[in-house]
């Protein structure tokens, strides 16, 4: 039998640069560029099946400035991290269905979480949108909610970065214990 090349995945400080970079979410091709200008292996149809699997979120529909220029997907910035903690557990030979199983615990509650917090900024804005503020006032409560997605953005990521340390090692407890290898 052959010996796996383990990939060299990104590192905390690559993970924190691209979640500055891009606050605001990424499409699918900004993210799968990020993993393979690394040389590491994340196409199309393997992003697409994560989504399918609900390892990853699916993404926001983002209006195009410009008349009929539809929409695109963006994904949160957190989705980076995400990916980088599959491709580290399938290094370590976990299986998807143990991965999906480990993402799922807290999965919902954190969509959830997520989504209402979109929702609430969403209503804000199209409040602040309504005719009787004035520029200065808009321009104020603009800001306030732009800083409160970004607070929102990183207790999201924060939040999926405890949900990974706290069920990753419960399944590397729970195959050293299957295989008598428990410390």
């Amino acid at each position: 039998m052959g010996v796996r090349k383990m990939t060299v995945l990104l590192n905390e400080v690559e993970l924190t640069q691209i979640e500055k970079a891009h606050a605001n979410g990424l499409s699918s091709a900004q993210i799968i560029q990020i993993f393979q200008s690394r040389e590491i292996r994340l196409s199309e149809a393997t992003f697409r099946k994560y989504v399918q699997l609900g390892l990853l979120p699916r993404s926001r529909r983002v209006g195009t400035k410009g008349k009929h220029r539809g929409s695109r997907g963006i994904y949160p910035c957190a989705t980076v991290r995400r990916i980088n903690s599959i491709k580290e557990l399938m290094q370590r030979s976990f299986t998807i269905e143990e991965i999906q199983r480990s993402f799922s615990v807290f999965k919902e509650q954190i969509d959830a979480v997520e989504s209402a917090i979109d929702e609430l900024l969403k209503g804000f804005e199209r409040e602040i949108a309504k005719p009787r503020f004035d520029v200065a006032r808009k321009r104020e409560f603009t800001r306030d909610v732009s800083d409160a997605r970004r607070a929102a953005s990183d207790l999201v990521k924060q939040i999926i970065g405890i949900e990974s340390r706290i069920t990753a090692p419960e399944k590397a407890r729970s195959r050293n214990r299957s295989s008598g290898l428990e410390e």
